[in-house]
């Protein structure tokens, strides 16, 4: 889930920074513009949305196949929890 919305956050920065290209003088990068001043802590959030991207792509095995179910579906049902733990 937390890769997911990584994912869409990420996703709506760059369509930002695309608009912002064709805009000039206008910059929108919503990460750069949150956090500027800390460029180490930046560089993690682009890597966290790679990492997230990545998952989103390799990480469900149902999904590949064409037998993916919706995550609210697994949450309701329980099976994306692990109990044993």
């Amino acid at each position: 889930m937390v890769a997911w919305w990584l994912v869409i956050i990420g996703a709506i920065n760059w369509g930002l920074v695309g608009i912002s290209g064709f805009i000039d003088g206008l910059y929108l990068n919503v990460v750069n513009l949150l956090l500027g001043n800390w460029p180490a802590v930046e560089s993690l959030v682009y890597v966290l949305v790679g990492i997230a991207a990545l998952v989103a792509i390799f990480g469900c095995k149902k999904c590949m196949s064409g037998n993916c179910r919706s995550v609210e579906a697994d949450i309701n049902q329980g099976s994306s929890v692990n109990r044993s733990m």
